[in-house]
């Protein structure tokens, strides 16, 4: 079981028998001695959806949530749902579209790396690698005598989302972005 001070956004944590996954993590360090840093944490119930604040000391234990990780796949998307398939025994689980809006922009098909969160036989969240390689797809063309500095240009890659690239970018290029921040990396 894990301390409050150990929590990482992602992991599933057991409140009142039901699984939250921690969205956001604030951290607040007093000014006077002798007192504890607190840990502030947004959850996301798995069940309901509804968002939980909890504040914790950093000696404080939480509960692991009881649930399995099992490498899957993307496979389709229909008018609902997104599908996925267990690679292990091949099979399918759905996750609602409502469901899917922090995970789609960085999914594309043939995505290595994907974990899913099992409970009691079903998918709860997706666990993303922690950078994508996506396409540029639109993008001002690339800028005469520009450098390597940190003058950038919006880019729309392959799922739509929208970043901050170097100016001697173009259009066709592979990027990686960052799962976690939403921001370029580096080239692919």
């Amino acid at each position: 079981m894990p301390r409050a001070s150990e929590l990482k956004n992602g992991m599933l944590i057991d409140i009142n028998g039901v699984p939250h996954i921690v969205k956001q993590i604030e951290v607040k360090s007093p000014s006077a001695r002798g007192a504890a840093t607190l840990y502030k944490i947004r959850y996301n119930n798995m069940q309901s959806g509804q968002k939980l604040d909890e504040t914790y000391k950093g000696d404080d234990i939480v509960k692991d949530a009881d649930c399995e990780k099992v490498p899957v796949q993307y496979s389709y998307q229909d008018a609902d749902n997104w599908v996925f398939m267990n690679t292990n025994d091949y099979s399918q689980y759905e996750i609602p579209n409502a469901d899917m809006e922090d995970f789609s922009p960085y999914i594309t098909e043939g995505l290595e790396g994907m974990l899913g969160l099992m409970m009691d036989g079903k998918l709860l969240t997706l666990i993303l690698p922690a950078q994508v390689a996506l396409e540029i797809i639109e993008t001002v063309p690339e800028m005469r005598g520009a450098s390597a500095t940190s003058r950038t240009k919006p880019a729309k890659l392959s799922t739509g989302l929208e970043v901050q690239v170097p100016e001697y970018l173009e259009q066709g290029e592979l990027v990686k972005v960052s799962t976690v921040t939403g921001k370029y990396m580096s080239r692919a």
